[in-house]
């Protein structure tokens, strides 16, 4: 009886300790999940001197806010500069730099955003040459600045996924790139881009098609899991461009910043009623 007695206890001991096992396993799988393989995306199409007028709005079409782009080029580096003035008083403006030697490359990229319409007051740096990344806060009159230093990944596309879609072949069923989700405590995320097909809209009495893509927010590790389940996983992205020798970007849907509100950005043209 001893010897089973023994046999027994035995056999319960290898039982917990294959369940610990399979439950390590699934920790770290958790912790450290299979990465998706990032890309650079080719320079399929050459960017150039641009100055386009932008408009802001709810998604239920009310305008918040009017904008520009203004890009322009020197050699194989290009300078981007997106601005938003907002009817609240707000004011948001991202400056991004980059290369397109064969593949699209970043080099910086600064957001400031400030007023009423932004749950933050921040000033966000991103030098991926250094791989520093440097973010300043008021909150009550007092400037927190916080850098860090993060091993970038030559993929990382902040202030270029209207670029990078024009350049993505709408055959191509996923295309991942990493981005700095800069705050605090910055971090590298994954966005995952799908084409989603073909739609039609009109300027005027001309018909065009567009390919709508859909970029996906991949949070890595034990946060991703948990993002979903507290109401912190970030909205999908829709973007529209239609697809030629000329590639455009026609529309955006998302949010413009952290845990922001889904808006939507159009072209829109001057208006000369006012003058």
């Amino acid at each position: 009886m001893f010897s089973s007695a023994v046999s027994l206890d035995r056999m319960r001991t290898r039982l917990l300790l294959s369940n610990l096992f399979a439950a390590l396993i699934v920790c770290g799988s958790l912790i450290h999940p299979k990465a998706l393989v990032a890309e650079q995306i080719p320079v399929r199409h050459v960017e150039g001197v641009t100055h386009g007028f932008l408009v802001l709005r709810t998604l239920d079409g009310s305008a918040i806010a009017d904008g520009d782009l203004k890009q322009v080029v020197k050699g194989a580096r290009v300078t981007s500069n997106l601005t938003f003035r907002f009817k609240d008083g707000s004011f948001y403006e991202e400056t991004t730099v980059f290369s397109q030697r064969r593949r699209f490359h970043l080099l910086s990229d600064r957001v400031v955003q400030k007023g009423p319409s932004f749950k933050q007051q921040t000033d966000t740096s991103i030098d991926a040459v250094t791989k520093q990344i440097t973010v300043r806060t008021t909150e009550n009159g007092k400037e927190k600045v916080t850098t860090r230093h993060l091993d970038l990944p030559p993929d990382v596309a902040n202030g270029l996924i209207l670029t990078l879609v024009k350049n993505i072949e709408p055959n191509v069923p996923q295309t991942t790139v990493s981005m700095v989700a800069a705050s605090s405590k910055a971090r590298l995320i994954k966005l995952n881009i799908s084409p989603q097909g073909e739609e039609t809209f009109s300027v005027g009495v001309i018909n065009y098609t567009a390919h709508h893509f859909v970029v996906k927010v991949e949070i890595p590790g034990v946060a991703g899991v948990v993002a979903p389940v507290v109401g912190k996983q970030p909205p999908d992205i829709h973007i529209w461009v239609i697809k030629s020798e000329a590639p455009v970007f026609v529309q955006f849907e998302g949010p413009l910043y952290q845990e922001g509100p889904v808006w939507r950005l159009e072209l829109t043209k001057p208006d000369y009623s006012k003058h």
